[in-house]
């Protein structure tokens, strides 16, 4: 068990091993900006990264706080969800509602999770690690190819 301390250490160690991992990847390594995340140009759009003691997920999640924008971003999404699950082998999962443990907002999410890893135990993280970056490449590439259209949607 961890204090506190030790926990936000571990949290911060984590997500710096992270970066120097992307920093060394060949698709990553030579782009000014890693990942578009937070900056996707659309309020109320994200992409995530999500790691606990079950699981790692990536997520591209929609948390307008303005509830019609919001579900109206998720059916355009479903619209395309063809373009949104490209080299998804088994598809993405769609939740329509969902309510974040962090800050009890309510938001729709389409994500791809890894089960049976655990944050705690670092002889994991290169695989979280790995997993986090191949599907974060490919739910980024695939978002950016309908990016303007859900901008030009929601306007």
């Amino acid at each position: 068990m961890y204090s506190k301390e030790e926990l936000r250490q571990l949290k911060i160690d984590f997500w710096q091993l992270f970066d120097k991992r992307c920093s060394v990847h060949p698709e990553l390594k030579y782009r000014k900006r890693k990942w578009v995340l937070h900056k996707t140009k659309i309020k109320g759009v994200a992409l995530r990264f999500d790691v606990s003691r079950e699981d790692a997920m990536v997520i591209l999640e929609l948390g307008n706080k303005n509830e019609n924008k919001r579900l109206k971003a998720y059916e355009f999404l479903e619209r395309y969800k063809p373009v949104i699950e490209d080299g998804f082998e088994n598809g993405l999962q769609w939740e329509f509602f969902h309510e974040r443990e962090d800050s009890g907002a309510e938001v729709c999410r389409i994500f791809i999770r890894m089960e049976g890893v655990d944050f705690h135990r670092q002889n994991q993280w290169p695989d979280i690690y790995n997993f986090f970056i191949e599907n974060m490449l490919k739910l980024e590439r695939n978002f950016l190819d309908i990016r303007d259209l859900l901008q030009e949607e929601l306007k």
